[in-house]
């Protein structure tokens, strides 16, 4: 199940693989705006400069290197107390005490920092098959170094969000009710299932009626009439 959220527009999609062709798919191959993500390698064909890794998985990665014993520890350690200084800024950002200015001044000596950290891990030596815990702390920080700017853009961007936290928001309760439910078993049943859940998550963004939207789809296609669109609706100016 993939979805793709902006502020008043969620589009859900059920496909059989989670491959780059359906993240493109998704997306569409022409993409052009900004996608905030977790590190899943399907979504590596965007450009670093488009795509913000969320930090909140790469919280998820620091905290599972700083479990592991020896020199893992001390580096996810590190990483760990990055972010938290990361954080600490970005929420004063977020209630207006620190400029975005001197957001990005401040910003530098913890990239530079993490930056440090990722390499320092990444030098270590380890055999193409090896699964120690080094060397899975080692080919983490080796994938992070290769999207690294892509961890920043929040910095520089306005409006663009460090997380993917609305997304997750949105998935979840279509997560629970595939629980629930075991899923579409067909094609057909798919296509509903993803169709619904972009009409409900959409409108109800947009603070519109469900009810309503759907009984003038309904009334519309019987009376081979246009539908309406989920599209925002904008007042035209008076």
């Amino acid at each position: 199940m993939w979805t793709a959220v902006t502020p008043l527009v969620t589009f859900f999609q059920i496909t059989l693989t989670r491959c780059t062709d359906a993240a493109k798919n998704l997306l569409g191959e022409s993409f052009e705006g900004i996608l905030t993500s977790d590190r899943y390698a399907s979504y590596n064909w965007v450009d670093k400069d488009q795509r913000q890794v969320c930090w909140a998985h790469l919280k998820r990665d620091f905290i599972k290197i700083s479990e592991r014993s020896g020199v893992s520890q001390q580096i996810g350690t590190a990483l760990l107390e990055q972010l938290e200084k990361l954080f600490d800024l970005w929420y004063q950002v977020r209630d207006g005490t620190l400029t975005r200015c001197g957001f990005q001044l401040a910003v530098e000596p913890i990239r530079n920092s993490v930056k440090s950290t990722l390499l320092e891990a990444a030098n270590y030596e380890i055999g193409s098959k090896e699964n120690t815990p080094l060397a899975k702390t080692v080919r983490t920080c080796r994938q992070l170094l290769k999207i690294e700017p892509a961890l920043w853009l929040f910095v520089q961007v306005e409006d663009v969000e460090p997380t993917n936290n609305a997304a997750e928001r949105a998935i979840r309760p279509a997560v629970i009710w595939r629980r629930t439910s075991f899923g579409s078993q067909s094609q057909a049943g798919s296509i509903f299932v993803s169709r619904m859940l972009t009409v409900v998550t959409t409108l109800r963004s947009q603070r519109r009626n469900v009810l309503e939207f759907m009984t003038s789809a309904i009334s519309a296609k019987r009376k081979s009439q246009t539908s309406p669109s989920l599209l925002p609706q904008i007042s035209a100016p008076k």
